[in-house]
């Protein structure tokens, strides 16, 4: 295909970037060109997206048979990007996510679960949930036949800037003992960023339009399996000492939250880790090994570093009171 990527140097952008490339795509990207050099082979266009009339020069009278946006803040952006590349590409996929569906989730949702309202019109990315519905709109609006809302659940695997799963490695780098939430049983549901990103190709060369909740299957691995998985494949001499919610609650840590397990008043939600993706599943989407997952994020934390913390949320430098852990562990220990 001949693609655009809108963004492609962050997290699912660059993962969308790199198996582009590796299925042969004829590769274009447009962002600011500050945060990474282009991939090679990738075809670079500047431009910040905030400004239409950078985004407009930049364009140029090109045209592509499909768009890739992973735009997450105020949805006129998306408007008005979308505007210019209206007839001038066959396909848009809209990284959107699950949190554009109304709190609290039911349990085993699917795309048909209630929306927040969102404007494709607003300038306010404060609400991140309104803020990806008004870009679905947005997109709707210019691509009503040849939109893609690819609603993502907890996106995992290299490149990831959110933190969980570096924060994570990092913490069990360090050794000895470590808390975390228990139950171990709670079950988790996410996706590799890169299988996200071969789905996202793979619809958009087969002109797949609608909404999907894209995620891997409910019920597939734990809590308990992701953290000890973890110490397998990093060799980390760590002893998981699992703590109750309740507990974490008392003592002022939040672990937990970095997962959806829990919300800041220690209630549990309901609807996380349990979605009905029956949809995107019978469309193509595949789920790799868990082992690969992780492995693969503890191979690119050595070689690049720990990744810049975003602007849009706490650094995770920021999540855990180390003392107060320990403080706890002491209590667990007697």
């Amino acid at each position: 295909m001949k693609l655009l990527v809108l963004g492609g140097t962050h997290h699912v952008g660059r993962a969308v970037v790199e198996t582009a490339l590796e299925r042969g795509d004829e590769v274009t990207t447009l962002n600011r060109g500050l945060s990474r050099d282009p991939a090679p082979g990738v075809r670079a266009l500047l431009a910040d997206r905030t400004d239409p009339e950078a985004v407009r020069r930049a364009l140029g009278g090109q045209e592509w048979d499909a768009v890739i946006d992973t735009w997450a803040w105020a949805p006129r952006v998306v408007r008005d990007t979308a505007r210019l590349l209206a007839g001038r590409a066959g396909h848009y996929g809209y990284v959107s996510s699950r949190g554009v569906h109304r709190w609290p989730w039911a349990a085993g949702a699917d795309e048909r679960a209630p929306l927040v309202d969102g404007n494709p019109a607003s300038t306010d990315d404060a609400d991140y949930a309104a803020a990806k519905r008004g870009g679905e709109l947005a997109v709707l609006e210019s691509f009503p036949e040849a939109a893609l809302l690819a609603r993502a659940g907890m996106i995992l695997g290299p490149y990831e800037d959110v933190g969980r799963i570096p924060w994570w490695l990092r913490r069990l780098e360090k050794g000895g003992r470590v808390l975390a939430p228990a139950p171990a049983q709670t079950p988790l549901q996410y996706i590799d960023v890169r299988d996200l990103a071969i789905w996202l190709l793979q619809a958009a060369e087969r002109g797949l339009s609608g909404a999907f909740t894209v995620t891997g299957p409910p019920g597939a691995i734990t809590l308990g399996e992701l953290l000890t998985t973890a110490l397998d494949v990093t060799g980390f001499d760590t002893e998981l000492v699992w703590a109750q919610p309740a507990l974490l609650l008392r003592h002022g840590l939040p672990l937990g939250m970095e997962f959806g397990l829990r919300l800041p008043d220690g209630s549990a939600p309901s609807g996380m880790h349990d979605a009905d993706v029956s949809a995107a599943l019978a469309e193509g989407l595949t789920a790799r090994p868990l082992r690969a997952t992780l492995a693969d994020t503890w191979a690119w934390l050595q070689a690049e570093g720990d990744p810049a913390p975003r602007a849009d949320a706490p650094s995770p430098d920021t999540w855990l009171d180390a003392t107060a852990e320990q403080r706890l562990l002491d209590h667990l220990a007697h």
